[in-house]
């Protein structure tokens, strides 16, 4: 983070999403920010917390997308989740306190996953061993047949042999191991069984009994057959888990959670209310907004790894607004999202850039999965244009669902060619003109055509 300026954020959040330059910026600021922030003296520190962010904007034009990919670029914890899920306190449902426990959840995972990395190597040649000593034991012949004097007992039997051959052997196995010579052989090993959830209360999601006695009772194994390449990954998992300090990695997990975590609450427009009408399920959604609140402002949370405070967590909601107004919101609620940028439709312009510029663009998708069959897409700039326009029609005439209207628009245009490619044949080109959208889209093109001449 310290190493990206608020240009640079906005340049890389360029390569994934087209236009919407009023949110990449405040985006871009905000995260500089948190970089600024943690480079003053701690008494000026604690003074400063996140301006958030509210975007207003139709479906699919980038306010999700642009919150995750801010979060990845810093690998911060960023947990999305919708305000429509949660209920008031006191109604069935899930509590909006469980965004917070997520939000830990995640950073822990992030931590962990960092820690695994630093002792991937170890734990591999770790596992490795383990992996030659079972071959070796399922490879030892039978011991000869002796008195009761002298009878050989298996379970006793070191795998570690003392003569210079088997040592050689066992050295030569543990190499084919490492270069994946063996990874579809079946070994026998056992195996912890994973944990089942079980609830306390029904639709009390983050009341699990499972969690609860999980530290009390160890968990149960069972022998299974698997290959070694399955093997290779649980054992690498148990070792890594032995060689990293779990008490450390939940302390920096919860550091991270609430020094860097990031908050998407999407839909919160579906839970703003019209002034004055408090009858059916409003009173639940201004419930809802002041279960909120409180997080938003800067609380005290309980998680099963610890206390975490939420007074510098980045919230940015986002809504359509279609029939609500921000204004909708609960006064305290909008004023803890000082920042506001407006997302603008996307144009034809626009729709073309998406399709070309951004390098997980749909284009490449469709090109990618296609050769898999041995077709090699080819798209033309006019054809490129014309999928543009209609995209462009199609959401100006029904119902405007942004980007997501090209993935539609791509399907119907490619159901031919992707249900007759087989991969029988050598590799084909196949281009996509102008006509041939025109011809695919034939019926959705003379609709808008003739919508011109009708008053």
């Amino acid at each position: 983070m310290e190493l990206m300026t608020p240009k640079q954020i906005v340049n890389e959040l360029d390569k994934y999403i087209i236009g919407q330059d009023k949110a990449k910026r405040a985006v871009a600021v905000a995260l500089r920010n948190r970089y600024r922030r943690s480079k003053l003296p701690e008494s000026l520190r604690e003074e400063i917390t996140p301006k958030n962010i509210l975007m207003k904007g139709p479906t699919g034009v980038g306010k999700t997308e642009i919150a995750r990919r801010l979060a990845k670029l810093v690998k911060a914890p960023f947990v999305k989740v919708e305000a429509t899920k949660y209920t008031e306190v006191g109604y069935v449902g899930r509590d909006v306190e469980s965004m917070i426990r997520d939000l830990v959840e995640t950073s822990i995972r992030l931590v962990k996953d960092e820690k695994f990395e630093e002792v991937k190597a170890t734990a591999t040649n770790n596992a490795n061993k383990k992996i030659r000593d079972i071959l070796l034991r399922t490879r030892k012949p039978a011991p000869a047949q002796t008195t009761s004097s002298n009878k050989v007992d298996d379970d006793t039997v070191e795998i570690v042999v003392q003569d210079k051959d088997n040592k050689s052997d066992a050295e030569k196995l543990l190499k084919e191991i490492e270069e994946g010579k063996h990874d579809d052989d079946i070994i026998e090993m056992e195996i912890a069984e994973a944990p089942r959830a079980i609830e306390i209360i029904p639709g009390a999601q983050d009341m699990n009994l499972t969690d609860m006695i999980s530290g009390i009772l160890p968990r149960r194994k069972k022998v299974r057959k698997i290959t070694v390449a399955q093997a290779r990954r649980n054992l690498v998992n148990e070792e890594s888990n032995r060689l990293i300090d779990m008490d450390a990695v939940n302390e920096e997990g919860i550091r991270r959670a609430e020094q860097e975590g990031i908050i998407f609450i999407d839909e919160i427009d579906k839970i703003a209310i019209s002034r004055g009408n408090g009858n059916g399920p409003d009173v639940s959604r201004e419930g809802v907004q002041r279960d909120i609140l409180p997080f938003v402002e800067g609380c005290t949370v309980n998680t099963k790894y610890g206390l975490i405070r939420t007074d510098y967590i980045l919230f940015i909601a986002a809504g359509a607004f279609h029939i609500s107004k921000i204004e909708d919101l609960i006064p305290e609620l909008q004023g803890r999202f000082p920042i506001r940028v407006e997302l603008e439709n996307l144009t034809a312009t626009e729709f073309y850039k998406i399709l070309t510029q951004p390098k997980n663009a749909i284009t490449m998708q469709q090109a990618e999965l296609l050769k898999v069959d041995n077709i090699d897409l080819e798209f033309e700039q006019d054809a490129l244009q014309e999928i543009a326009r209609i995209a462009e029609l199609e959401n100006e005439n029904n119902e405007n669902i942004g980007a997501r209207r090209l993935h539609t628009i791509m399907e119907t245009l490619l159901e031919e060619i992707s249900f007759n490619a087989d991969g029988e044949y050598p590799l084909s080109k196949v281009v996509i003109t102008r006509d041939f959208v025109i011809k695919a889209l034939e019926q959705t093109v003379k609709k808008y055509d003739l919508s011109r001449y009708i008053m």
